[in-house]
């Protein structure tokens, strides 16, 4: 009924945080204090997780309004009309909602690991794949 929220919440904070991150690493850059290997900087991860949280946000939202949980007048969420309703909502954002945030940032925090572990591979390993 409102799981999205969930996930939207964990974007506005991962929005705001990548917004920070990016101000940080420019700040660093400028005083001269930039890692010199090369990396994949913390606010470009930052920003693939964003983009995967607002597109779930987005196709669930969708859906929820298709199925007609999700109303353009008040009280927005057809579930918050009576107390039983808005129970099982809150219910199903915690279980439901939850998990779908845990398993975003999952795969976002595997996406980081691979990502890491293609940038650390030495120069011959990957001059022998881009010729393959």
């Amino acid at each position: 009924m409102a799981c999205f929220i969930v996930t939207a919440t964990e974007a506005v904070v991962v929005s705001a945080v990548e917004k920070l991150e990016a101000k940080k690493e420019v700040k660093s850059v400028e005083v001269g204090t930039g890692v010199e290997a090369v990396k994949i900087p913390l606010s470009r991860k930052l920003k693939w997780l964003r983009n995967m949280l607002w597109g779930g946000v987005v196709l669930l939202a969708f859906e929820h309004v298709w199925h007609g949980e999700v109303t353009p007048w008040f009280p927005f969420l057809t579930a918050m009309s009576n107390a039983e309703d808005a129970a099982e909502m809150f219910r199903e954002m915690g279980t439901v909602g939850v998990s779908m945030a845990a398993l975003i940032t999952a795969v976002w925090g595997g996406m980081c690991v691979a990502a890491n572990a293609i940038v650390k591979r030495p120069a011959s390993d990957k001059s022998e794949h881009e010729t393959a």
